[in-house]
């Protein structure tokens, strides 16, 4: 007899008004399997699985677990079908212990104290069986983020989960967490369990999984076999078309020092030292790679860099020394000396998602003679057809200038935010994250454009929490852990295991 799949998925539809997220999608998952899902942004990866773990009532088809069809209205009957959820930000108390947080929503009666015990001791043989070890009275704002996923996982296994779905688990991961994450995954599945797998990173697909299906524009266009397929051909049939894989550039040829940062020191208004005595260099046709794990003063650096957040130190460009507190350190004295900024959010910081990417482009740049008709009046006419220029030369679609920026996808509204900083020809560009949630297609764009600006001579550093795009774009590369420079590195002379230890705070000499 033929062994039922954990999960099928038959004929799922799911749409939001006009946007139909899920058109007809049906899919299987073997048991004791890892099933990966990829697909670009907007695609319907997590809105199927939202509609799978019960966030969401598809608008039509049928789902079955184990061969029996099931219902799932709400998350409590996902939970009592045997399926667990780790979300990409996690869904902990933070001044609660693990041990709370593990019964949270499922206590056994009144009183806490035979609840606390029976977890206490369900939470040992978990730990035992699946190298899942975790200090259960630790209060979670005390836990790195490697081991809060160890929490999300232990409280789904609580929860007598078979089947764990992961949505993006190691973005907030040093590679070696990340190594450490695929080991547990691996045993989880040796031990039975059914794993989905959502990830924007074909490396790991290809690493981990053992069959991937890949959706594009709210359908599934594949499931194959893992060994049996390719990162180019995962890509093709994720944006419909061949994706350069690797980043195209000829070798870097620096020139004068252009950005000089020593003894930068930040405070926050907690008190809290956010950056420590950061010293570092970018020369003019080089690109500086920032790596590190998220929260480790790469953001603070590029908030003083880019003119929004005061600082002690020195920091020169071209020689010419840069203001850190008082009147001139803004964002627009910055522009105007010559620098320009990606930042890392772009919805938060970069765009003003209800107005048209007409009136989004001169944010900054608005005093610029081109876009005045007088002292006090903006030329609109001349902010549009420049608009229409650069969504031509930076491929934005739909190209309409008069869109609001929230009606683009992810990849438009980051290609209107690098179109507006590259284009204003800048001597020193900070980006940061590049490409966070944007499709494999864009960031091949987006990738293309900044090497471009390199090698017209300009200075870049670049912040990404991505290793791959670091080792890809950077002609250097420095480490930043707890506000601290860790060391630099030729991407040529290094590797993924090599930063991942400056990244958890172990330097080479003591590793």
């Amino acid at each position: 007899m033929d062994q039922h799949p954990a999960i099928e998925l038959r004929s799922i539809s799911k749409a939001f008004g006009m946007v139909q997220a899920n058109k007809d999608i049906s899919m299987r998952v073997m048991p004791g399997t890892i099933h990966g899902i990829i697909g670009e942004n907007g695609a319907g990866k997590s809105t199927l699985m939202s509609i799978l773990y019960g966030f969401y009532k598809a608008d039509s088809g049928e789902i079955f677990i184990n061969g029996n069809k099931t219902l799932i209205p709400d998350s409590q009957a996902a939970i009592a079908a045997g399926i667990g959820m780790v979300f990409q930000h996690f869904k902990l108390v933070e001044n609660f212990t693990v041990l709370e947080n593990i019964i949270l929503g499922v206590e056994d009666g009144r009183f806490l104290r035979p609840s606390l015990k029976k977890a206490q001791a369900e939470l040992t043989q978990l730990a035992n069986e699946y190298d899942l070890h975790v200090e259960p009275n630790a209060l979670i704002e005390d836990l790195g983020v490697g081991m809060l996923q160890r929490v999300e996982i232990l409280k789904a296994l609580y929860r007598k989960a078979d089947i764990l779905i992961l949505d993006e688990p190691t973005g907030v991961l040093t590679p070696g967490e990340a190594d450490q994450l695929f080991r547990i995954l691996g045993r989880l599945r040796d031990e039975g369990k059914t794993i989905i797998l959502i990830t924007h990173k074909l490396r790991e697909i290809m690493d981990i999984t053992d069959t991937v299906s890949v959706m594009r524009r709210g359908e599934m266009t594949a499931t194959v076999k893992t060994a049996s397929t390719s990162p180019e051909a995962l890509a093709e049939l994720m944006v419909g078309r061949k994706v350069l894989m690797k980043v195209d550039k000829a070798a870097a040829q620096p020139g004068d020092s252009v950005l000089q940062v020593i003894g930068l020191n930040v405070t926050d208004e907690n008190g809290v030292h956010r950056l420590k005595d950061v010293s570092l260099e970018v020369r003019a046709g080089e690109i500086l790679g920032l790596a590190g794990v998220s929260g480790n003063g790469q953001s603070e650096l590029l908030e003083v860099l880019g003119g929004y957040r005061k600082a002690t130190g020195t920091v020169t460009l071209s020689g010419e020394k840069i203001p850190l507190t008082g009147s001139g350190a803004n964002g627009q004295s910055r522009r105007n000396m010559g620098i320009s900024h990606v930042p890392e959010d772009r919805q938060r910081e970069g765009l003003i998602m209800e107005f048209a990417a007409w009136e989004n482009i001169p944010f900054g740049y608005h005093n610029a003679p081109e876009f005045q008709r007088n002292r006090l009046l903006m030329n609109n006419k001349a902010v549009r057809t420049e608009t229409a220029g650069s969504m031509e030369r930076f491929d934005v679609r739909p190209p309409d200038p008069r869109l609001r920026a929230s009606g683009f996808s992810g990849g438009n509204q980051q290609k209107i935010v690098v179109a507006r900083e590259i284009e204003r020809n800048p001597d020193l560009l900070l980006v940061g994250q590049p490409t966070r949630g944007v499709d494999i297609g864009a960031i091949e764009f987006i990738h293309q454009q900044i090497i471009a600006l390199r090698d017209q001579g300009k200075a870049i550093l670049l912040v990404s929490v991505e290793l791959d795009e670091i080792m890809a774009l950077s002609d250097r590369i420095a480490v930043m852990f707890d506000g601290r420079i860790m060391g630099e590195r030729l991407p040529h002379e290094t590797d993924v295991k090599a930063l991942g230890l400056l990244m958890a705070g172990i330097a080479k000499e003591a590793a």
